[in-house]
């Protein structure tokens, strides 16, 4: 892959509408990350053994699941097939891969890449398809083991339904967010908070199920901070991928192009709230949301930024959870006290202080609610679902012995 990285990254572009920037310096950076660290991690981490004294000896193993089916998501095609098959391979199990039907390219092209490095025949396997074609067919094989699936969660919903129906394979989700930035009117550097809102909710064109789309702001700084933030947004320039000047490229396909651009008329627009000629969406953001708004609930997946205003951290902790999604959410505040004490009433599965993020490989990415199911990905806590535990309970009393003697 690293010979192969600007193959890789203009497949990636094109295939997908991300913008070669970023294709090459993040999303091709990370995966390569990923696959690496994963294989370091093979003999670092050890089975237990259990306290049960001094008659027996029980030993906790770990042993591969078996076949684990890998459905990846359109948005991040490359990064989201090494948080699977990086942990899936290095704990022993074979895998099939189904990558998304609009962006199948750099699978394909990492699966030859595999075979070419020497990875066995039938251990690394891509099937590109559509969903009732490979994804359901797969969902009820009897012969797979576990689904590790990322994408909507009205999908991830029917591969808990197959399960059910089919051999109870094991299901992990990652599904949507619909995830705060919160600014508590103790926020100190609003420049900086401003580039962490922005980036946040237009990175990727707000196609991340991290996305920061709601920005819940105490009334005390609101409108010192969307000075800033209206000013770092008409930066981010909308237009051809390929050309590393754009920060946001084109939408995925027509349907989700229709479908983000529906909520452009669901309220007054600050900046952007317009289309361009193709799949784009200019950045937006849209002033006075109310909690109980569309734009407040549903996962829009596109670079539509929600402002809501509230009057407390007691208000802004309550807004933030008013929502079935759980994934990430960020927070600042100079108060360090009031922050952690925020993180942990949070539910999601990432908290960041200060900063917009996911964490890094090192630690794991999930969320609670509608938002995740069964597991993580990234960090050591990914291997464990990759794995069955077995318990080995040998007897080493003598009474046996004893009894052959009497």
């Amino acid at each position: 892959m690293k010979r192969n990285r600007h193959e890789l990254a203009v497949m990636e572009c094109i295939d997908s509408g991300k913008p070669v920037r970023d294709c090459q310096t993040i999303d091709l950076e990370e995966t390569i990350h990923c696959l690496i660290w994963h294989a370091e991690a093979a003999d670092k981490i050890y089975d237990q053994s259990a306290p049960v004294g001094e008659d027996a000896m029980a030993m906790i193993v770990r042993e591969p699941i078996g076949v684990v089916g890998c459905v990846l998501p359109w948005n991040f095609p490359m990064l989201m097939m090494a948080w699977k098959i990086g942990p899936a391979l290095v704990s022993g199990n074979s895998v099939i891969v189904k990558p998304a039907e609009q962006t199948s390219l750099t699978a394909l092209r990492i699966a030859e890449l595999a075979a070419e490095a020497g990875l066995p025949r039938g251990v690394l396997n891509v099937v590109p398809g559509m969903g009732p074609d490979v994804g359901e067919p797969m969902g009820r094989h009897p012969g797979i083991d576990m689904i590790s699936f990322t994408g909507s969660t009205e999908t991830g919903r029917r591969f808990l339904q197959y399960s059910a129906e089919s051999n109870l394979k094991k299901i992990v989700l990652e599904c949507g967010g619909k995830n705060p930035a919160i600014v508590l009117e103790d926020a100190e550097d609003l420049d900086l908070v401003a580039e962490h809102v922005v980036n946040g909710a237009f990175w990727n064109m707000g196609e991340n199920c991290s996305a920061s789309s709601r920005l819940i702001v105490h009334e005390a700084v609101k409108d010192k901070l969307m000075k800033r933030i209206l000013a770092r947004t008409r930066n981010w320039k909308t237009g051809d991928p390929l050309d590393p000047r754009h920060h946001l490229g084109a939408l995925v396909d027509k349907e989700h192009f229709r479908k983000v651009s529906s909520y452009l008329k669901k309220g007054k627009a600050l900046v952007g709230g317009k289309t361009e000629k193709g799949c784009y969406v200019l950045p937006t953001i849209i002033d006075a949301v109310k909690p109980g708004d569309r734009l407040a609930r549903e996962e829009v997946f596109g670079p539509v930024l929600a402002v809501i205003t509230v009057r407390s951290t007691d208000e802004a902790i309550a807004v933030a959870n008013d929502t079935d999604y759980g994934l990430a959410a960020s927070l600042f505040s100079a108060n360090g006290k009031q922050a952690l004490r925020a993180a942990r009433e949070i539910r999601a599965g990432t908290v960041t202080i200060n900063c917009y993020g996911e964490g890094d490989i090192t630690t794991p990415f999930g969320g609670y609610k509608h938002s995740g199911f069964g597991g993580r990905d990234n960090s050591l806590h990914a291997h464990d679902q990759y794995t069955e535990i077995k318990t080995i309970w040998v007897d080493l009393s003598d009474r046996n012995t004893q009894e052959a003697v009497d």
